[in-house]
């Protein structure tokens, strides 16, 4: 296997093929979930990483978890979940490509902290920053120095800065979220897939996991604390702002009025499975407690009614996902009794999708299916997504 160390010249489709979103790496973790089940047939599973690998696989310093070595070092990892140590040459490979590009990208992160500008979700989201960098770090290289580099970085990350006259959280960010939907003058994000929520996921995993740096503690409690801030209640169980604006720090209150939807990427889905992995990290029952009411409030109409996708992004599956994982950690059954019917729901809008990617389309549903079906993944497909 030969890697880009720097920008590949990757033709679209070999580009494509080493997305785990919506290429080649995504759908072999399908095939892999089905390759372990007893008596199962892995020509699929190599016959898709193959294609991921037609081309030099890029571990060039935009890679990660969701696209080139990163990406395909999470799915080579879910080969060995039977305990047969599958593709060991090319996994050892990958795993010091992404050690040194573990070092490339945190020597910038760290440039641009102590030059005092703002990050960007590049830097340190779940899909392409050192979030998700670190969730596979934490599988594949656990004890390594670069784990405890990229949780100092993520501690560091958390505290709050100043910019432009107003003090703003550690993760802020210049850019807009969307292209459609400007920020003028920056935003801070609460979502798992760039914002609060996968930042405390990851420290709360290490934490758990005994991965403990200086300052780790103050960070998940700041987080949470961050959260507790802007908690908007309702009758129908609390959620939180997609973003924070200039002007909600100006004002101490968020522009966004109504609930969005309870998904994973975004809503009080993820946000709350973050705090309830934070609260069993640190062993505060009453957060707990709170974070597993919230998870199961949106699990119920009006909530549950705003999600009509079924993928794992936006969607049913990826509710239907996050709550089976906290369910396995809940205290009471409120969640657990609550999957039946989101499983029924994905169901029936799962002939809706046109897309056959991992998270937002096919592949990510059968996964989530097969959870449904079987009452257990035989890999942690789902660790990308900072929920187990």
């Amino acid at each position: 296997m030969t890697a880009a160390t720097t920008p590949a010249v990757l033709g679209p489709e070999e580009a494509d093929a080493q997305s785990l979103a919506s290429g080649a790496v995504g759908a072999a973790l399908w095939a892999i979930e089905q390759a372990l089940e007893p008596g199962g047939d892995w020509s699929t599973a190599r016959r898709h990483i193959r294609r991921a690998t037609t081309g030099p696989v890029d571990a060039a310093p935009h890679a990660g978890l969701y696209y080139g070595a990163p990406a395909l070092a999470f799915t080579l990892h879910a080969t060995t979940a039977d305990g047969t140590d599958r593709y060991p040459s090319a996994r050892t490979t990958l795993h010091q490509h992404i050690r040194r590009l573990t070092r490339q990208r945190l020597t910038a992160a760290n440039e641009r902290l102590r030059t005092d500008r703002p990050a960007t979700f590049a830097e340190y989201d779940l899909f392409y920053g050192l979030t998700g960098i670190g969730a596979l770090l934490l599988l594949v290289a656990p004890g390594s120095d670069e784990l405890g580099d990229l949780l100092d970085y993520v501690v560091r990350l958390t505290r709050p800065r100043h910019h432009d006259g107003l003090l703003v959280p550690g993760w802020w960010v210049d850019h807009d979220p969307d292209p459609l939907l400007p920020t003028p003058g920056g935003h801070v994000n609460a979502g798992m897939a760039h914002g609060a929520a996968g930042l405390l996921a990851l420290l709360a995993h290490a934490h758990r996991r005994g991965h403990h740096v200086v300052g780790h503690r103050d960070a998940i409690a700041g987080l949470c604390a961050w959260f507790d801030q802007w908690q908007q209640d309702t009758p129908h169980g609390p959620w939180w702002p997609q973003w924070i604006t200039r002007d909600c720090l100006r004002t101490r209150r968020p522009t966004q009025r109504h609930p969005g939807k309870p998904s994973w990427c975004y809503g009080a889905g993820g946000i709350a499975r973050a705090q309830q992995l934070a609260a069993i990290a640190t062993t505060d029952d009453s957060r707990r407690i709170a974070a597993e009411q919230a998870l199961a409030a949106c699990l119920h109409s009006p909530q549950l009614d705003r999600l009509t996708e079924p993928g794992l992004c936006h969607g049913l599956a990826g509710l239907y996902q996050t709550a089976y994982r906290a369910a396995a950690d809940a205290t009471t059954p409120a969640i657990a009794r609550q999957l039946p019917a989101i499983a029924a729901r994905l169901t029936a809008t799962a002939a809706r999708l046109r897309d056959g990617g991992f998270l937002t389309g096919h592949t990510g549903v059968a996964l989530t299916r097969k959870t449904i079906r079987t009452g257990q993944p035989h890999t942690r497909w789902d660790a990308c997504l900072l929920i187990i």
